[in-house]
């Protein structure tokens, strides 16, 4: 009969530890986005992310509704990292998130925050509208997941620039992207 519960405790504990996912380093899920978009004549698309957040669902829904997946994966290595979560979530960051949505200017931006970046880490564009007058962020608006027709005309344009995608492509997106308009 010991044998047997031990059996149980050594099977539970061996259950247990493979259950809980390793989380991957920012970095390495960007060198792995580089080493694919270089292959694949592609930019990364990277979204900085939350569990809690509600507008970073809406923007994974958007961006693999049926209409939109193949385009996106078309153009884009896409890497989700996760940043700003709550203390008792902590566990669920990729190590290295903060720092870099820091360094790509998003370090007082709520998710989602997103940034495109060429073969190379270079940063393309981000989500942040800038006035004219003023191209530092002091006075940008981070559209996020764009849902108003202001942010999704600003979200297509950065699209535009960073990707082969025809124009009637990108209206597929806007339209799908309007929908997430309709959900508020």
């Amino acid at each position: 009969m010991m044998k047997f519960f031990l059996s149980v405790a050594i099977l539970f504990s061996f259950s247990f530890s493979y259950s809980q996912e390793i989380i991957p380093t920012a970095e390495s899920l960007l060198n792995t986005a580089y080493e694919t978009a270089a292959k694949e004549h592609k930019n990364v698309f990277v979204i900085f992310q939350a569990s809690w957040c509600g507008w970073c669902k809406k923007m994974d829904v958007a961006m693999n509704d049926a209409s939109c997946r193949k385009i996106f994966q078309g153009s884009y290595v896409i890497v989700h990292l996760t940043t700003d979560e709550s203390k008792d979530k902590k566990e669920l960051e990729n190590a290295g998130a903060a720092t870099l949505k820091s360094e790509w200017m998003g370090k007082n931006a709520l998710p989602p925050f997103w940034v495109i970046l060429d073969k190379d880490g270079n940063v393309l564009t981000d989500s942040y509208v800038r006035k004219k007058d003023n191209p530092d962020n002091t006075a940008a608006q981070n559209i996020g997941c764009p849902s108003t027709d202001e942010e999704i005309t600003a979200f297509l344009s950065k699209l535009r620039k960073t990707s082969t995608i025809t124009d009637a492509k990108l209206e597929t997106i806007g339209k799908r992207f309007k929908k997430n308009k309709q959900t508020l």
